[in-house]
């Protein structure tokens, strides 16, 4: 009898106390809202779910999903226009201007012009 109220006290002390590593992992909470925060940034940027699904391979679908998906009720609710991300536009071309020195004979008069011939000076 006193074996089993011992260990009914000791269940009962067990129960009130958080034993570390028993709870949940902090990091699975943290990668979901990671997740959520993904999709709602896609919706934004104007990115269709299937393309956020494709950049963020590793990402939770199922966050990201929920994340646009929320994104876009507050966007239609707010008649908010999202924003093309400066990834997606296409890149501006440089041009390259090279100091080229005048070739004879394309009508450049500076370069059709001979050039004086030098002269010895003592």
């Amino acid at each position: 009898m006193t074996l089993r109220l011992l260990l009914l006290a000791v269940a009962l002390l067990l129960a009130g106390c958080d034993i570390p590593g028993l709870g949940p992992d902090p990091r699975i909470a943290q990668r979901e809202a990671e997740a959520k925060a993904i999709g709602s940034a896609c919706r934004y940027g104007l990115r269709s779910i299937e393309d956020c699904y494709g950049l963020y391979e590793d990402a939770s679908k199922a966050a990201i999903f929920a994340g646009w998906k929320e994104m876009d009720e507050y966007m239609r609710d707010n008649k908010i226009t999202g924003i093309r991300s400066a990834s997606d536009q296409p890149p501006v071309e440089q041009v390259i201007v090279e100091d080229k020195k005048p070739q004879p004979g394309t009508g450049d008069k500076a370069a059709d012009a001979k050039p004086a011939p030098k002269t010895a000076t003592r």
